[in-house]
Parts: structure tokens; C-alpha cells; sequence
């Protein structure tokens, strides 16, 4: 009688584990085919929101709008001088004596000076607009970064409470051959406190999921406790897609060099221009008044005298070191889109051979999971025939829960590293 209650609960169990199984394949196989669309519609939709919440993004837009304005500030003439002086003593002309003075003078910059500076100001503005595009640039990365450990995390909670309800069914076999002799309190125990240990672990990744899930929120500057809903499951594409490393030469950073280049040629074109004469023109009236008891021709006319000026920079040590100081900027920037592209390309390789490891390791953690399931299935026989061994028992659980975390960290890591890959390579 007791023989036959074994078995059907050896039954009962084992029809339990093939329902969990089959749950896992149903939603496996449903996952595997909405995820491109769920997952790219929620993600899209972080960052879109990020792009135009986002306040370092708004930072940087409105400097470009500051150094812009700078085109009309510097489209303009130096100040018109007006001058007016009132004689004290009258000096005494053939005409009459001299009152008052008023003056007005205008210098002009030599031809195409003010152009130039209008194409030296838009040369920054151009060199501006590239921090915009490298901060959103960078922000759609971390966005997506941060959504996929949530994900990650996320998947680990899931992994840690179908491992401790597993446990718990082991716990009920464990319970029910202690009954028969067939195993000690102690497997008992042993089992429990692996349970506990795992509802540890999964207590603490529900505070991280609470601490990242801030951190994506900052990201599209809104509450820290809006709640965010990730994707269930996350998939490594079989086919590996073709990453044009040439698009890495138009990636902002780079162009932002190109224009910082063009800017210092901008700037000696203007240093030219700036030490060429300065013409000025200007009008003296003086107002002269009429002698006494006197008829004569002219008698208090007043004197109009126009001016022309010429404004030349004798001394232009000034001007020859500004164009020293452009050649030493221009090699400086030189150097350092060198120096950046040595750090872009290293980054791509690096991302690009992470990722290639991680799908290699995601293939091997599935292949051992599906020999960790094929050793349950055994020991399931095994309780069938009253010689389970809880040791086996845990030391089989243990390596299927190092598995699945396993997966779950090579899956991170290949979308991460994509994150990387996309932001060096997008256009």
C-alpha cells in the first residue's frame, strides 16, 4: 500500500515538472516571437522620451543656441565716436571767433573682415552642434544599458523563484522519505536553507532592480518611482550582423575635430583680416560766430571740415603670434583625433569580440542546462524507485541555477556590448 503511495506521488511530481516544462516552452516559443517588436517599442519609446526630457540634452542644445546668436553680435560696425567741446577762450578768426565744436567719426574694418568673423563664430556653432549629437548619442546607450540590467535583473528574480518552488517540491520528497527511512532530517534542512539562501539572493536583487530602475528614470528626467516594465525574455539572434567598421570615421566625435580644425583656419583667415588698416571717416562742424560792427563777405561762417583716417597696426607681434598659436592648435587637434580614433577602434574591437564571446558562452550554457534537466529527469526516476540522494538532488540544482544565471549574464552582455556597438557604428 505504502509502495503504491510512492509511486503515485513519484507520478503526480513528475507530471508537475513536465506542466512547468511545457509552460517554459509555450513561453519560450511565444517570446521568441514578439520580442523583436515588443522589445524595440517599449526601448524606443525610454528613449524617445529621454531624447526630449532629457536636461544634459537640453544643456547642450541651448549652448549651441548661445554660440549661434554670436553671428549677429559680431555682424557689426565698431561704435560711430560723436565728440562735442565749447571753447572757453574763443580763438579769433578772420571770420569770428570759434564757440563750439561737434565731431562724428566712423572706422571701418578692411574688406571682408566682418564676413570673416561671421564665418569664424558659425565655424564654433558647427563645432557646438556636435556635442548635441554626442550626448544623445550617449544617452540612447545609457538608456539601453540601464534597460537591459533591468532586464537582467528582472530574469534572475524570475530564475530565483522558480528555483525555490522548485526546492520547495524537493523539500515535500524529502519530507515524504524521511517517513520511510529513505533519507535523513538533515537533506531536509539542507534543502531549506538553500531555499532561504536563494529567497536571499532574490530579496537583494529586488532592492538593485529599485536602484537601477531610479537610475533609467534620472536618465528621462522624470520620478524615481515610476515603474518600469521590461521585456520577459531577451534572445540572442542566431545570425551575426555585419558591422561596417568604416562608419566609425563619421562618428561626431571625429567630425567634432574636423570642425574644431576648420574653426582655427576660420580664426586665422580672421587674425588676416584683423591686421590689416582700419579706415576711418568723419566731420568736424565747428560753429563760428560773426564779428562786430563788421560787413564782409563770410563774415561768421561756420567751418566744415570732412576727415578721412587710416588706422595701421605698426606694431603686429600680436597678430604674427595669434597665427603661431593657430598652427600649434591645428597640430594639437591633430593629435587628439588621433588619439581618439586609437580609442573608438579599440572600444569597437573590444565590444565586438565581447559580443562574439558571449553568444559562444550563452551556446554552451544552454547546452549544459539541457544535460543539467536530463540529470533531473533521472534522479525524478530515481525517487520512483526510492534511491533519490538529496545530495544529488542540490548539488544537480545548483548547477542548473549556475547555468541559467549564466545565460541570463551572456544575453546582457551581447546587448550591452550592441549598445556600444550601435554607438560607434549608427548613423
Amino acid at each position: 500500500m505504502k509502495k503504491s503511495k510512492y509511486i503515485v506521488e513519484a507520478l503526480v511530481f513528475h507530471y508537475s515538472l513536465f506542466t512547468i516544462h511545457l509552460k517554459k516552452v509555450l513561453i519560450f516559443s511565444f517570446s521568441l516571437f514578439t520580442f523583436h517588436f515588443s522589445n524595440a517599442q517599449q526601448l524606443q519609446t525610454l528613449i524617445d522620451e529621454a531624447l526630449m526630457n532629457n536636461p544634459e540634452i537640453q544643456k547642450f542644445e541651448l549652448q549651441y543656441k548661445s554660440v549661434s546668436e554670436k553671428v549677429e553680435e559680431v555682424n557689426t560696425l565698431p561704435n560711430t565716436e560723436f565728440g562735442v567741446g565749447y571753447f572757453i577762450s574763443e580763438p579769433e578768426t578772420r571770420t569770428g571767433a570759434q564757440r563750439f565744436k561737434v565731431s562724428a567719426k566712423q572706422m571701418l574694418p578692411w574688406f571682408g573682415t566682418i564676413t570673416s568673423r561671421k564665418n569664424y563664430v558659425s565655424s564654433l556653432a558647427d563645432a557646438k552642434y556636435e556635442d548635441i549629437v554626442i550626448a544623445k548619442r550617449k544617452l540612447m546607450a545609457s538608456v539601453s544599458q540601464s534597460y537591459y540590467k533591468l532586464y537582467a535583473n528582472k530574469a534572475k528574480q524570475k530564475v530565483l523563484g522558480e528555483n525555490i518552488e522548485l526546492l520547495k517540491t524537493y523539500e515535500t520528497m524529502a519530507l515524504t522519505s524521511v517517513e520511510v527511512g529513505k533519507a535523513s532530517a538533515v537533506d531536509v534542512l539542507r534543502l531549506q536553507m538553500r531555499q532561504n539562501e536563494m529567497q536571499q539572493l532574490k530579496d537583494v536583487l529586488v532592492q538593485q532592480y529599485l536602484a537601477e530602475q531610479t537610475t533609467l528614470n534620472k536618465l528621462l528626467n522624470r520620478d524615481k518611482d515610476v515603474i518600469i516594465n521590461v521585456v520577459n525574455k531577451l534572445t540572442i539572434p542566431s545570425e551575426t550582423t555585419l558591422i561596417d567598421v568604416k562608419k566609425l570615421s563619421l562618428h561626431p566625435e571625429l567630425i567634432k575635430y574636423d570642425k574644431l580644425y576648420q574653426s582655427v583656419e576660420k580664426s586665422e583667415l580672421l587674425n588676416q583680416k584683423e591686421s590689416s588698416p582700419m579706415i576711418g571717416f568723419g566731420l568736424d562742424y565747428i560753429n563760428v560766430s560773426e564779428r562786430p560792427n563788421m560787413n564782409f563777405l563770410d563774415n561768421g561762417k561756420d567751418i566744415v571740415m570732412p576727415m578721412v583716417s587710416v588706422s595701421i597696426p605698426i606694431f603686429n607681434k600680436k597678430y604674427k603670434s595669434i597665427t603661431k598659436q593657430n598652427k600649434l592648435k591645428q597640430q594639437e587637434i591633430h593629435y587628439q583625433k588621433q588619439e581618439r580614433i586609437n580609442t573608438l577602434e579599440t572600444l569597437l574591437d573590444k565590444a565586438i569580440n565581447k559580443r562574439i564571446a558571449a553568444k559562444i558562452s550563452h551556446a554552451t550554457q544552454t547546452r549544459n542546462l539541457k544535460q543539467a534537466k536530463d540529470a533531473e529527469q533521472i534522479l525524478v526516476k530515481s525517487y520512483e524507485t526510492g534511491t533519490i540522494d538529496f545530495n544529488d538532488v542540490l548539488d544537480i540544482q545548483e548547477l542548473q541555477f549556475k547555468f541559467q544565471i549564466n545565460q541570463i549574464k551572456s544575453v546582457k552582455i551581447y546587448y550591452i556590448e550592441t549598445t556600444i556597438i550601435n554607438y560607434l557604428t549608427q548613423q
